[in-house]
């Protein structure tokens, strides 16, 4: 993460994050596939980490070997060609985004980590059990609740932050900066979506008056 200026002089936390150039490496129709999608490539990979039926595929949109390929649905009246390249100004600067990514793993994790749990006090009788979770549930049920929160495996989960503001755009580095933290460890692939919500549409209204 980063912090950039606006126009008014505040400070505003950012990510910064490479978004592209994406290729278009196929095109869904629905003629042939039953739905409208378009599947893009991104970040250079070595031609001989590439299995042979991939080969085929990128061969087929004329671009280099890709690392990751996604697939995203389209909506009416959007059309894109195989090999077209997707760059970073397909964002303004005003868009509002949302952000999908995996978080970081933490492993096995205990409740005051996991759950935000307070622990128990230091006075009065507790003297070796600081951070237990403590009673979990009345003694005759004989059995734990479901849903109880307790130790166990943290991170590691998809997550989409939604409403993310972009900031700034740099084309010339194909750069975004999003204001506030995503989801995942520095270098993790992430997928951005622009998305329509109610605050943005009130944007428009207003600069549309």
């Amino acid at each position: 993460m980063s912090q950039v200026f606006d126009d008014e002089g505040n400070i505003v936390p950012v990510t910064v994050v490479e978004a592209g150039p994406c290729v278009v490496t196929n095109v869904r129709t629905p003629e042939r596939d039953g739905y409208a999608a378009v599947q893009v490539g991104f970040g250079a990979v070595a031609e001989r980490k590439v299995s042979k039926p991939m080969k085929g595929v990128f061969a087929k949109a004329k671009a280099a070997p890709r690392k990751a390929l996604r697939e995203f649905r389209l909506a009416s009246g959007e059309n894109y060609t195989v090999g077209q390249e997707i760059k970073v100004d397909a964002f303004g600067g005003d868009d509002i985004v949302d952000v999908t990514g995996t978080t970081k793993g933490r492993g096995f994790s205990g409740a005051i980590k996991r759950h935000n749990f307070r622990g128990q006090r230091d006075t009065h009788g507790v003297s070796l059990m600081h951070r237990a979770i403590g009673s979990i549930g009345i003694s005759d049920v004989g059995r734990v609740w479901p849903g109880q929160r307790m130790p166990g495996r943290y991170g590691g989960e998809r997550v989409t932050i939604r409403g993310l503001k972009v900031i700034r755009v740099d084309a010339e580095r194909n750069l975004l900066l999003l204001k506030g933290a995503i989801p995942g460890p520095k270098g993790s692939l992430i997928v951005i979506r622009k998305a329509f919500h109610k605050a943005q549409a009130r944007r428009q209204a207003a600069k549309g008056k």
